[in-house]
């Protein structure tokens, strides 16, 4: 089951406010080269490239899939390229500008990668990077607990998809003991609304429903998918409902 990039654009908006956040911290100063890792379909990299001209942006995703809309974009200043997260990390090229929106969250052993990512900054380069807290989001404990059940524990052959995510103090550790200046570090809730437990559901199966889904066959996707809904439903109890998204926002320049 790859990477959907309609589902995942249903909740464009949602989506897009941490993205905004994040870019506003971003100076225009000194910035030449900058790469956004995890790009996705390309289209936040597009925004970034039209705000800062005088750059040049790189867009890199492992998704075939989302790339392939990157192709609607046509500007001088951006370019995209296949690649991984961690084949980014192990390369040697500098960077004015290290962008990364929702999608560090995927890569494992942050202990080891932040540290690898930041020292590819150029002196006086910027690192933004915003992932969601899945270990705190409601939605992500309901789909913990129930894929350490049977049989859905049994169906997945025991997978399970644990964040990596370190706690607010290991990231500003790392960022000062790597030589980030400039800090500004924060948790940042951003509501979204359901009127049913479907529109949840809805918004969970762009991301962290994946790596499980694409395990099932169809008919264990039906089963999963309707206790999942069904457990949903009996958390929120009454709709319309809130769900208070946690999202980490990291910045900082190197000295």
């Amino acid at each position: 089951m790859p990477w959907n990039p309609e589902i995942y654009n249903h909740f464009k908006d949602i989506r897009y406010q941490p993205f905004y956040d994040l870019s506003h911290l971003i100076s225009a100063e000194h910035l030449k080269n900058c790469i956004d890792v995890g790009c996705g379909t390309g289209e936040q990299t597009a925004i970034l490239a039209n705000k800062f001209e005088q750059a040049q942006f790189l867009g890199i995703d492992s998704s075939k899939e989302m790339l392939e809309k990157s192709k609607e974009f046509d500007l001088s200043n951006l370019h995209f390229k296949q690649q991984t997260i961690e084949e980014f990390a192990d390369s040697d090229t500098k960077w004015d500008l290290i962008f990364s929106n929702a999608a560090l969250q995927w890569s494992d052993d942050h202990q080891k990668l932040f540290p690898k990512l930041i020292s590819k900054l150029n002196k006086k380069g910027q690192f933004a990077v915003q992932m969601p807290c899945q270990k705190d989001n409601i939605l992500n404990v309901l789909l913990r607990d129930l894929v350490k059940e049977k049989p859905y524990s049994d169906f997945l052959n025991g997978f399970y998809s644990d964040s990596p995510l370190l706690t607010i103090d290991d990231y500003a550790k790392i960022m000062f003991d790597e030589g980030l200046n400039d800090l500004n570090i924060s948790v940042r809730i951003y509501p979204i609304y359901g009127n049913n437990e479907i529109d949840f559901y809805r918004f969970i199966s762009g991301s962290a429903l994946i790596p499980y889904m694409e395990r099932l066959t169809p008919e264990q996707q039906e089963l999963f998918t309707t206790e999942y809904q069904s457990r949903i439903k009996k958390y929120f109890t009454t709709f319309p409902a809130i769900y208070p998204f946690k999202r980490i926002l990291l910045y900082g320049k190197k000295v």
